[in-house]
């Protein structure tokens, strides 16, 4: 399943998990959550060794994505207890539409049995990850989508799971006058739905996060903190790029912060070194 059709792959190569770098053990803070698509290509080669190197860096929380009934060829049940037994929480998993694809496990295509095997995981979070251009191209859609969107969240709240919605920086051009991002907001539940905010899509969309955050308060329980690099505005390691995380990170109880994961779509240095630059920032500033 495709999470992102405008994202290129990494082109690893020869590269194997068995000549990366001996990255030593790390003693993990409370929590230290991560998106698994920064290491897609890993998983698709070792499952258990791809999430074993993850878990030597420090990460300890889990935001997944990917789910096709299975999880790289892993049930469930199999899945969640490959990361129960390398020290993993899982928080959250992503899903796409469907709309488009008419792909499994998505919110037009399986949605209950996604929603029945995310509650047999104990993951808290369901989010809708992604919309095809053609899911973009008028207010009708995204009304669609918003009504569609309500019907999840209602599935999910029988199973005490919360659903949400990631934003990219598409959604917030204005169609006939009204921004998109606003319209799932506003014609959304605000405890059916909550949002997950990816602060470099945000930016990038030349919006404030935190005035988002004043005008929504306790809409905003998910982050994805990535960096953006200064001139290119590409993806850079947290810490190590433009994007102020100290203002944005102040306003965490006013947003209803409650989990955010570390994600970089693309790098020019091997993913694990990334994470690796990212979790020492994080650490040092103390998020």
């Amino acid at each position: 399943m495709q999470r992102r059709n405008f994202v290129k792959s990494l082109a690893l190569g020869a590269t194997s998990l068995s000549i990366l770098p001996n990255l030593e053990p790390f003693l993990p803070p409370k929590s230290l959550g991560v998106q698994l698509w920064n290491i897609r290509e890993y998983l698709k080669k070792d499952v258990t060794g791809s999430l074993a190197k993850l878990a030597k860096l420090g990460y300890n929380q889990l935001e997944l994505f990917g789910y096709d009934g299975t999880y790289w060829g892993k049930t469930p049940k199999e899945f969640s207890k490959i990361c129960t037994d390398l020290g993993f929480t899982i928080i959250s998993a992503h899903f796409e539409t469907g709309r488009i694809d008419k792909a499994k496990g998505t919110l037009w295509y399986g949605w209950d049995k996604a929603v029945e095997d995310t509650a047999l995981m104990n993951i808290p979070y369901m989010v809708c990850a992604w919309l095809f251009k053609e899911e973009r191209t008028s207010l009708d859609l995204y009304k669609e989508l918003a009504d569609k969107l309500n019907k999840a969240g209602e599935a999910c709240q029988k199973v005490k799971i919360q659903l949400g919605y990631h934003s990219h920086n598409f959604e917030f051009p204005a169609i006939d006058g009204i921004v998109p991002y606003d319209l799932l907001l506003e014609r959304t539940d605000k405890d059916l739905l909550k949002m997950e905010a990816d602060l470099f899509w945000i930016t990038k969309a030349g919006v404030d996060p935190v005035a988002y955050f004043q005008k929504h308060p306790g809409r905003f329980p998910l982050w994805h903190v990535k960096d953006m690099e200064r001139g290119s505005e590409q993806f850079a390691e947290v810490g190590h790029g433009v994007i102020n995380f100290d203002r944005i990170f102040a306003a965490r109880e006013i947003a209803g912060l409650k989990y955010w994961f570390v994600e970089q779509d693309q790098t020019s240095r091997e993913p694990f070194e990334s994470l690796a630059m990212s979790r020492d920032y994080i650490l040092k500033k103390k998020y």
